[in-house]
């Protein structure tokens, strides 16, 4: 079976990028479509990678921002030719779905990070940008976004979603039904050890950003006069601090792999307090056999089962979500919960059984597509 495969840039490492990497190991040979690429960016499947002219203006602006050529990226994506294909793979997250507008011969699986989520969802946007012109250009970002989806959707042959909260989106937005594949998730690296004992903190790992609302965890963590280590950096990392000046709240910064993991290892539980699509780091934590405190929406419902490898909270606005996680971390007691079943749990998210669900979905699809 001859597969290609489309992914909307390659200009850092995320999980994305590593859904992209476990199709690469289920199907080595086959050409991934990529607009904007920054060679510098050190990925496994960087040698089936095939760009052009945008990757060629990111350079010439110095890789400063990719943010002005999405707009072409759509039509870059519509010019692909996949007549030596049996399948499309694609890998969406606001623009890689017009692709399959150049793949009108052949069935096409789209795997969907999430429709546009900030296109989709005003108050995002608003988080995004204090500047007016960033608003109107977000705004003209977001319609353009919209309306590739809109119109591309219908064509899919198969949709895939990260999330039970992600099909659900699909639904409403597109009024396409999707099938759930979670994510892959490194279980082999990530792993309890019994030499690292627990300590006294809860951990926020990842990017420091206003959708996370890393600031609901550390104003929580200074209410319930509990630590918080902040292991992560992002353009909100300065407010963070200034919430934290009351309380036991470390920042760590950027960490590597192996550091965070003896952080999961070592804390009380996670906290995960912002809405995630579906959320990689819950998994890395339970695989290190440490619970989850979690908002209870979005991909932690597919991740997270209460009273079983984590806890939930719920709130209809800030003061309530920080109240609420503000009451589970001063009353936590780790004791109540098994690292051995947490862990058992998290396994079932591993690499492995990405590949095998989606090598069975594109099998499904390539052969009702012929039949």
């Amino acid at each position: 079976m001859r597969v290609t495969m489309v992914h909307e840039r390659l200009t850092e490492i995320a999980g994305s990028e590593n859904v992209v990497a476990e199709m690469f190991r289920e199907w080595p040979d086959a050409p991934i479509s990529i607009p904007i690429v920054d060679p510098r960016v050190q990925a496994c499947f960087a040698s089936q990678v095939k760009t052009g002219r945008l990757s060629a203006l990111y350079r010439a602006a110095g890789y400063r921002s990719y943010a002005p050529l999405l707009p072409l990226v759509p039509a870059w994506l519509r010019r692909r030719d996949f007549s030596n294909a049996d399948v499309a793979v694609i890998s969406h997250h606001a623009f890689g779905i017009a692709a399959v507008h150049a793949a009108h011969s052949i069935p096409t699986v789209a795997y969907v990070h999430s429709p546009a989520r900030w296109a989709w969802d005003k108050k995002m946007r608003i988080d995004e940008t204090d500047s007016r012109a960033g608003r109107i250009a977000l705004d003209a970002l977001s319609a353009l976004a919209i309306r590739t989806e809109l119109s591309a959707a219908p064509a899919v042959t198969s949709i895939v979603a990260n999330s039970g909260a992600v099909a659900q989106r699909i639904k409403r937005h597109w009024d396409r039904d999707a099938q759930v594949v979670h994510p892959p998730v490194d279980v082999d690296f990530y792993t309890p050890d019994a030499a690292e004992a627990r300590e006294d903190y809860f951990l926020l790992p990842g990017r420091l950003v206003a959708y996370k609302r890393p600031d609901v965890a550390v104003r929580a963590a200074v209410r319930a006069g509990v630590k918080l280590v902040v292991a992560g950096h992002g353009r909100d990392a300065d407010k963070c601090r200034r919430l934290a000046e009351n309380g036991h709240v470390e920042f760590l910064g950027r960490v590597s792999d192996t550091e965070l993991r003896s952080l999961y290892r070592r804390a009380k539980a996670m906290v995960m307090p912002g809405e995630e699509d579906f959320g990689i780091t819950p998994v890395e934590a339970m695989a290190c056999g440490t619970p989850v405190i979690a908002l209870g929406v979005g991909g932690a419902l597919d991740s997270v089962v209460e009273g079983l490898t984590g806890t939930f909270v719920h709130g209809s606005d800030d003061e309530a979500m920080v109240s609420g996680f503000a009451d589970t971390l001063a009353a936590f007691d780790g004791s109540h919960f098994d690292p051995a079943q947490i862990r058992c749990h998290a396994e079932g998210f591993s690499r492995s059984a990405f590949r095998r669900k989606m090598a069975e979905v594109v099998r499904v699809t390539v052969e009702r597509g012929a039949a």
